[in-house]
Parts: C-alpha cells; structure tokens; sequence
C-alpha cells in the first residue's frame, strides 16, 4: 500500500527542491524598523486639536473665515504641509485638487469641493505613486447640517493629523518612487474629494501602486464594550471592479478571487506591521468596506487602482456622526477626549512603514504568467523594468501559499532573472505570485499572475 502523506508534510519535503542553490536575497532594511516608531503623538494630539478648533468642517460651510470652517481648515492643511516641505528644503509639491459639484443630494447647490495634496517625488520612478490620505470634512447627526458644530476629532481629524505626521517623518528620506499624502475633501457628501483626484491621476497617467486611505484610527473603545489598541483593520476588496467578462472568464479557472492587488496590498501591510510596528496586528477584512458603508478608498477602486481603508478596530457610534448633546445619561458626539493619541500614532507608523516599504522598493514586477498544468513543476514568468525605471533592482521573490491560506507562508529568492520553475510544486495546489526586492533588502508586494493580480499600468521601461 503506498505511503500517503498530509498536505503539510508534503509542501515540507517539497519545498527544499524549489529554493535549493539560490542566490541569498539582500538584507532586510533598518530604516524601516526607525519610522515604525518615529510618529509623535504628541504632533498628532495638536493637529487634532487644531482641526477640530475651526468648529466644523462640513463640504458646505463657511469658506472666507479664517477661524471657522471648511476653507479655513483647508488653508491651514495647506500651509502645514508647506511648512513641512520648508523643513526638507522644498521637498513637497503642495497644490490644492478641486471640483465643482452639483445636483447631487448631498450638495445640490454648486460647491467647489477642494483637497490639498503633498507629493514628494521619486528620484528614478517619479511616475509610480504611493498615496496616504485622510478626509477634512466633518458631520453631524443631520447630513446637511453645515452650521452646528461638528468637532469631527476623531472622524476624521485624526486621518488628517496621521498624514500630516507621516509627510514630517517619511520627508526626511529620499524614494525612488512617489509618495503623495493628500487630505480629502467632501467625503461625507458623497466621497467628491476621492473622485476628483483619482478622475485627476488617471488622466494623468500617474501609476498608482498603493492607495492607504486612513478614516477614523484614533479610537480604541468600541460600543461593543471592547477596549483594544494592538489591532488595526484593513478593508481591502476582492476581485476588481473594472475587471472585464473575459478576465473573469479566465480567472474561473485559474483563481484570482482573493489575489486582486488590492489584497495582496493589505498582505503586505499586514506583513510590514508585524515586521516593524512594535504591539500592533493587522486584522484583514475581506470587503471592501465596512458592511454597506463607504471611504475615501472605493473611487479609486472604482477605477481599478489598488486602494485599501486602515482604521481602529472598535467603532463608537454614538462618537460617530451626532450632534453634541447627551441623552438618557449617554454623551454623543465626535470630541477630542474620545481620541487615544498614542494609538493614532502607532497606526500613523503603520501608514508610514507601508509607504517607504513600497517607495524604496522597485516597482512591483509586471505581465506576470504561470504555466505547469498536468506537470510536476510551477512556472512563473515577468517582465523586468528598465534599470532608470528600477536602478536599485537587486531580484525577485517566488512566493505561494496553500489556497485557504490568507497570508503567503512560502518563499524563494530567485535573484535577477525573468521566470523560474518550483520544481515539484505542483500548480494545481496552490496560489503563486512574485514580488520585486531592492538592493537595500526592500520588497514590492506580491503581483499574483495574470489580470486578476496585476498592479495595472506597470510595464518594462526602456533604459
């Protein structure tokens, strides 16, 4: 009777045939493990502070006050990131991105809804971009109520500050790529800010490899009576949604459900918080947003662009888009003493690990195939970036996981080549990607083969 082996022992006795002989992948990067704590709470404590002092934020209030209101909170969004850019010698492109709205049910009247992004431009790959963002506006319990006082500390003043406090840390570097840290308007009216920069950069071409958009990660005491500040939550959603009938068609038989580059997004998040933030675990959640609702995230999604939402883990609702008043002995509304700074901070790192990972790593690898059906082996095969694209590409990552896997458990460096065969890693078993490592030990995330995997946009750059 012939020896029958489980599963796991298999993929153990398997596994040193695929990586045997390869070349050693570079050291991990040190910088990383510095930003994973160099975000200041206290920074954070008085930007927040500050935002919720203009009283409220709502799309439709008050636009020429220098002390209340949408335009002046957005103005002073403005002259700190170009107070930031000072400090790094003109380091950071600050504009502001506008649009005028109408007829819609939120905003029925004409508004000009405006953001204000900071883009700190790569040194060799200034087209690829990494994006954290945060949203201005605030609310109250009426939708359309844009005059009673909306302190929106910790929805979303606290997304705003962790951006502002990622530009003071992460400008202190220099990046291959991009990173844009943008704060976004007309998110409580109907996502506006979201859509008329994401409208913006695919228009103009910008390749967007990440989209980290931070709405409310400054609470840790949940309405369901759980007080936690060691987990973050990354929505991140499954197959794309501009995926066509023929991509799904080919994905039917080849998996791809929850490999979208939106996911293997979070992975990697979730892979760069156990790496570098101390005491904080990514809890990944396979939707796209929380269940019916929505973030500054999804028009980007929308588009195609690999976007995620990083938030607390507890929500408090009665915190959460009220008018200030207390009712049957329980206090409501979004005020600055329901915002854990210390918290904030640390899902600041989160952002901030994530970014410079993804910036100072090389583009993640493109045109990305698999063959090895009714074979012993798994190939896998790529396109390699031109060096001015990818100066610092040191080689590749063969990565597969068992299909029930949420997490990529195996790897093997394979080094500067443009395919490599798992021998007796069979294909039938498992999920496959590749990843793109730098010099400096960086690495992309992982690009899992085929359209429902690619990162969208990314193709071999000449010299």
């Amino acid at each position: 009777m012939p020896l029958r082996l489980p599963l796991a022992i298999a993929i153990a006795l398997a596994a040193p045939a695929a990586w045997a002989a390869e070349p050693a992948p570079p050291a991990g990067d040190a910088r990383l493990h510095a930003i994973g704590t160099a975000p200041s709470a206290d920074r954070i404590e008085a930007d927040i502070r500050k935002l919720v002092s203009f009283g409220t934020r709502h799309t439709l209030s008050e636009t020429e006050s220098d002390t209340r209101g949408i335009g002046a909170a957005r103005r002073w969004i403005f002259e700190e990131f170009q107070r930031i850019s000072r400090d790094c010698g003109g380091c950071l492109e600050v504009k502001y991105v506008s649009g005028t709205i109408s007829g819609e049910t939120r905003i029925p009247d004409p508004v000009e809804v405006v953001s204000v992004i900071a883009i700190q431009r790569g040194n060799a790959d200034p087209g690829r971009y990494v994006i954290m963002s945060g949203d201005i506006d605030s609310r109250v319990s009426d939708v359309m109520d844009f005059t009673s006082d909306s302190p929106g500390a910790n929805d979303n003043a606290s997304g705003v500050a962790g951006t502002l406090e990622a530009a003071r840390v992460l400008s202190k570097h220099r990046f291959p790529g991009s990173i844009v840290y943008a704060a976004l308007a007309g998110e409580e009216q109907g996502l506006f800010g979201g859509k008329i920069l994401a409208e913006q950069a695919q228009r103009e071409g910008w390749r967007i490899e990440a989209v980290l958009n931070n709405d409310m990660i400054g609470n840790i005491s949940g309405i369901n009576g759980v007080t936690d500040n060691t987990t973050a939550r990354v929505f991140a959603e499954g197959t794309r949604a501009t995926e066509t009938e023929e991509e799904a068609r080919a994905r039917r038989f080849t998996g791809g459900e929850v490999d979208s580059p939106t996911r293997n997004l979070a992975r990697y998040i979730d892979r760069m918080a156990d790496l570098y933030v101390p005491n904080l675990d990514v809890v990944m959640i396979y939707r796209l947003d929380r269940f019916g609702r929505g973030g500054h995230h999804r028009p980007f999604n929308d588009l195609g662009y690999p976007a995620v939402r990083i938030m607390e883990t507890n929500e408090h609702y009665d915190r959460q888009h009220q008018d200030l008043r207390t009712e049957d002995g329980v206090v409501y509304g979004d005020t600055i003493d329901g915002v854990d700074f210390d918290y904030a901070a640390k899902l600041t790192a989160l952002n901030a690990v994530s970014l410079a990972g993804m910036a100072w790593a090389p583009p993640p690898p493109a045109d990305v195939t698999i063959e090895g059906a009714v074979t012993a082996n798994t190939t896998l095969k790529w396109t390699r970036p031109g060096a001015a694209q990818a100066p610092n590409l040191a080689g590749y990552k063969v990565h597969w996981r068992l299909t029930t896997e949420p997490q990529w458990t195996h790897s093997v460096y394979v080094g500067d080549v443009t395919q490599h065969t798992l021998e007796n890693v069979v294909i039938d078993n498992y999920f496959f990607g590749v990843s793109a490592v730098g010099t400096d030990g960086s690495e992309s995330p992982v690009v899992f083969p085929g359209a429902a995997g690619s990162f969208g946009g990314y193709t071999a750059a000449s010299d």
